[in-house]
């Protein structure tokens, strides 16, 4: 039953301005997902016209050389694939946002563009379709958002009865609460509505948001697809889609609601991808979705780890682990400021572990997808103001979360624990990532 697993989902200045907040998948774990929808046929010459392209390069950035650019991207570790790719932005103010937004960005204190955001920018302001692949926390979601209510502010207002023009999907909870808090932050300045829509929270709330309107809606698959289903909302308006952390929502089963929902969705909307890595089912996904799409990567093509970050890999068999990782947590916890998330396969794993660990006087807690929303978010905050600073966690909070402290990892049983390494190794002990500076936002 990919996707239905309580751990997955249960969870600029332009001619307008305009909808508000709310979640993923409701009660029903069998069946197929989203059977109720019916795959619609487009008809492009009957659909309202709508426009994409509102990029207005700068002149500053028309008078750059193209020596000056490649420089810049090969600092960055930029590299473009694709037709029609324009120049990156160095500044801000190159991107020409409407000074609202402007106003939200310089109250941030941020200096300069990350480098998705860089190039990113002028490509979804372009209308054009692209993939963007960097790692977790490098400032993907302001490359979709700050484009997307550009995008929304070209478009007709929102009618009674109509749904979003922007749908960002995302795997988790979690990912998409944080992303709706950017949203509401830098929408309410261009007086755009946004809601969350998620799994494990309850609808009536959330249905509200959708019937007063909203332009852009952050959701978990399956809670969409449930909502799509009892007619609470539709995607006639979606003109602008983007799939956040795509490699995510794979690994979790999601490409069947995926596909239902883009069904629902005008195929010459403007897509973005966005993922941290770049296997052959997300390639594939891109085919199937984006066309003629530019392809932006961040760092190097191979995957290979945040070099950032000191990795220890520990090899063990499990009798040892519990008596490993006490003795990392005596290391780690002595200096008061640090903070451990523990990473466990399953969720009994999680619950024996955390009871085991406060029997021992350590201040753990845990989160899995099985617990309640309130009970996740008082974990988490508990944990980011240090008054848990030890979180035994399922990869439901692998990505996407921010914790601004210094802080270590101890990977206390690899997801795929079969797997033979180069070097003839199984990784079925333990492995720790001892973060010297801040976790990355």
């Amino acid at each position: 039953m990919p996707g239905y697993s309580s751990e997955r989902d249960r969870g600029f200045g332009g001619p307008r301005f305009g909808g508000s907040r709310g979640g993923s998948l409701g009660g029903k774990k069998f069946g197929n997902p989203g059977e109720k929808l019916t795959k619609k046929k487009w008809n492009l010459d009957e659909l309202p016209k709508f426009e994409k392209n509102f990029y207005q390069e700068h002149p500053d950035v028309a008078r750059r050389p193209m020596q000056e650019i490649e420089q810049y991207r090969a600092s960055k570790e930029i590299t473009v694939k694709g037709h029609n790719c324009p120049k990156p932005v160095m500044n801000f103010y190159e991107a020409n946002f409407p000074a609202n937004v402007m106003e939200v960005i310089q109250r941030q204190n941020f200096t300069e563009p990350t480098a998705i955001q860089a190039q990113g920018w002028p490509v979804a302001l372009s209308g054009l379709d692209m993939v963007g692949v960097a790692q977790t926390g490098s400032g993907k979601t302001l490359s979709y958002l700050l484009p997307a209510i550009v995008h929304i502010n070209h478009q007709p207002f929102l009618e009674r009865g109509d749904g979003p023009i922007c749908l960002v999907l995302a795997p988790t909870r979690e990912l998409a609460q944080q992303v709706q808090q950017v949203a509401a932050e830098y929408g309410r300045a261009c007086r755009l509505k946004s809601t969350c829509i998620y799994g494990g929270a309850p609808k009536g709330p959330q249905i509200r948001d959708l019937e007063r309107g909203v332009e852009i809606c952050i959701a978990t698959p399956g809670r969409l697809i449930d909502f799509l289903e009892a007619g609470k909302t539709n995607l006639r308006r979606c003109t602008y889609l983007v799939l956040d952390e795509a490699d995510r929502m794979l690994d979790m089963g999601f490409e069947p609601q995926i596909r239902k929902i883009v069904e629902q969705i005008r195929p010459d909307r403007q897509t973005l991808m966005w993922s941290a890595t770049w296997p052959k089912e997300v390639r594939q996904l891109a085919e199937d979705f984006l066309k003629e799409y530019v392809h932006i990567n961040i760092g190097a093509l191979e995957l290979s780890a945040n070099h950032n970050i000191l990795q220890i890999v520990d090899v063990c068999h499990d009798v040892e682990k519990d008596d490993k990782l006490i003795r990392l947590m005596e290391e780690i916890m002595s200096e008061k400021e640090n903070k451990t998330i523990v990473f466990v396969e399953t969720k009994r794993r999680c619950d024996d572990l955390t009871r085991k660990m406060r029997r021992d006087g350590w201040p753990a807690m845990g989160i899995h997808g099985d617990k309640s929303q309130q009970e996740r978010d008082w974990v988490l905050n508990e944990f980011k103001h240090g008054k848990a600073p030890i979180l035994i966690a399922t990869d439901v909070a692998s990505r996407g979360l921010v914790f601004s402290h210094k802080g270590a990892v101890f990977v206390a049983r690899p997801r795929h624990d079969n797997r033979r390494t180069r070097g003839g190794w199984r990784t079925n002990g333990s492995d720790r990532l001892d973060a010297s500076s801040p976790i990355e936002r």
